[in-house]
């Protein structure tokens, strides 16, 4: 059900139509491989079908971009179309449909992007742990996961967000176990950084005390079955880290709330439900006391079959089996039509087979997506894990602190008179959008390497790049209304210069690049196109007075070309999460 036919569409449709006249019906879904030209002088964009096609049709490449393009219907689309190489066809586009597209786009307040047919989409991702603090590790499933949230949402799915908290297991039983021995409870940790030397101080007892680690399964066990006092301190301890969560989910501007936080507690009824399903089905067997699920395909380095345990010799369940509770609440209670995991690279072969099972179990039909969108590790100038000179993991709340520090100290050197309080907002909102931007312009799978200078710089590919673009509009929009002009709401569009034109046309590229961030699950697609956006106005605004007084019709459209930037910018850089500022 997509409603909005975007320009690259447009012309694939025109291409399929063509080939489907001089070919047969039977070529109809054929892809014409249509792609910008790498250079302007080569046309708009180019399509790269012949000779592919030629070699199912035995024939000469040229010969059959000869005959599709006899058949192509050009004349409302395309100034003129010319075949080059073995078969390459060149595509230069008409400039009155052009600035017909870019009216549109104008009055458009989805930015050209058409809504999908709607799917039930969940996605998993955040996920920390009660009673520990937020570090460095958190920051990609968060950031990624919410910038897939918002596009998928733009595109017209249902997203259900899943938060699963980590708040269920032994460390609890051992942290309570500490809280108890050391009358805690009668004093709470007032913050997380308490809570995380209670937690510190709880695995070191636990390790070397064996009456202490007794005492903690225990613990568990009480916990487990509902005691009283014990429930009542795991309480505590959810409620004080889901406050301290949010003050960080709000720093970093992500959509998550504690409307979507479904925790591993939540599933600890369903558990041995699971089990009893699996062992009936035949795909969970006893072995060794244990109780695990066998997969085809998964074995160990010696070739020896690879178990999922989802219950130990004393009854206690692990995260598969949650896990596999999770996945089959998502698919039959939330009805979800495509599943999505935002985890580390680290996790695949879990995930795999997390995947594996829930099919052979007959949890989903074969039209449902599974998808890990796994994500790689941030590392530190030496190309190993991103740490503290001392080797601790960083906190996220401090990596958060020392970028508005390291913001302010760049933009201090800039004279301004603005007010003290927008002036630490511009900081703000500097500082998070270059941590988001430097993590989600990486492929979503690679490793990237933290650097503060290039995060922070306001040349290249940067959030403050492309926020300096955005600023820099508005400017302008000031500019123009200091000379007493009225800013156009609506007109048309008259590209006649060649930047204008390139401009032009990245422009109406948003629609393609926010569809394919949401096939591929990959926001770097985005951000290089937002990059590219930002260079494009740059080289646009250099060379292209905008308010030039003599010549009212070309200001006004380029004025308008200023407005529809604006517009894509902000609405691309809303999709990763990253906010605009009018000034700086």
């Amino acid at each position: 059900m997509v409603k909005h036919m975007s320009l690259k569409l447009r012309i694939i449709q025109r291409f399929q139509a063509a080939i489907a006249r001089a070919f047969g019906e039977e070529f109809m879904p054929i892809d014409p491989v249509i792609k910008p030209t790498p250079r302007a002088d080569l046309g708009d964009f180019q399509a790269n079908f012949a000779m592919g096609l030629a070699k199912q049709l035995q024939l000469n490449p040229r010969e059959v971009a000869t005959r599709t393009l006899e058949k192509l219907q050009s004349e409302d689309l395309f100034s003129r179309v010319e075949i080059a190489g073995p078969g390459f066809i060149n595509v230069f586009l008409k400039a009155e449909f052009l600035n017909e597209q870019l009216d549109q786009l104008l009055a458009d307040p989805r930015g050209g992007v058409g809504r999908q047919e709607p799917q039930t989409v969940v996605i998993d991702y955040g996920s920390p742990n009660v009673a520990k603090e937020m570090h460095v590790g958190h920051l990609r499933s968060t950031i990624i996961g919410d910038s897939i949230a918002r596009v998928l949402t733009l595109l017209g799915h249902e997203v259900i967000r899943q938060n699963h908290l980590g708040d269920w297991g032994t460390q609890f039983g051992m942290l309570i176990q500490e809280i108890l021995d050391t009358n805690a409870s009668q004093k709470p940790a007032t913050n997380m950084a308490q809570l995380n030397s209670l937690y510190q101080a709880a695995k070191q007892h636990y390790d070397n005390d064996p009456d202490f680690a007794k005492r903690a399964r225990e613990r568990v066990v009480l916990l487990q079955g509902g005691d009283q006092e014990t429930v009542s301190i795991w309480k505590k301890l959810v409620t004080e880290s889901q406050q301290y969560f949010n003050q960080i989910y709000q720093r970093l501007h992500v959509l998550l709330t504690d409307a979507d936080i479904k925790s591993e507690s939540a599933y600890n009824p369903m558990l041995p439900g699971i089990v009893s399903e699996l062992l009936s089905s035949g795909l969970a067997t006893h072995s060794e006391g244990a109780i695990v699920v066998f997969l085809e395909g998964f074995k160990d380095k010696d070739e020896n079959p690879t178990p999922m345990i989802i219950q130990k010799s004393d009854g206690g369940h692990l995260y598969a089996t949650t896990d596999l509770a999770a996945a089959k609440y998502r698919l039959k209670t939330l009805k979800a039509t495509r599943l999505i995991y935002v985890i580390d690279s680290r996790q695949s072969q879990h995930m795999a087979m997390l995947f594996a099972a829930v099919h052979k179990q007959g949890w989903v039909n074969p039209s449902v997506q599974l998808e890990h969108a796994s994500f790689g590790s941030i590392l530190g100038p030496d190309r190993k894990p991103f740490k503290t000179r001392s080797g601790e993991t960083i906190k996220l709340v401090d990596l958060l602190d020392e970028a508005e520090q390291r913001a302010a100290a760049i933009l201090s050197e800039k004279k301004t008179d603005l007010p003290t309080e927008l002036q630490k907002s511009i900081v703000h909102t500097i500082s998070t959008g270059a941590i988001k931007y430097s993590d989600l312009c990486s492929e979503r799978v690679k490793d990237y390497i933290f650097d503060w200078d290039r995060m922070l710089s306001f040349d290249g590919n940067s959030a403050p790049y492309l926020l300096n673009a955005y600023v820099r509009i508005q400017a302008i929009f000031r500019k123009a209304e200091a000379q007493g002009l009225s800013l156009p709401q609506t007109g048309s569009v008259q590209l006649k210069d060649a930047i204008e034109h390139q401009l032009g046309l990245k422009l109406l590229a948003f629609p393609d690049i926010v569809e394919l961030v949401a096939k591929e699950l990959a926001p770097h697609h985005l951000c290089h196109y937002l990059c590219e956006l930002a260079t494009c106005f740059h080289s646009f605004y250099e060379h292209c007075p905008i308010l030039k007084p003599e010549a009212h019709l070309e200001r006004d459209s380029r004025l308008l070309l200023c407005s529809i930037t604006a517009k894509i910018l902000q609405q691309g850089l809303d999709l990763l999460g990253i906010q605009t500022i009018d000034r700086m």
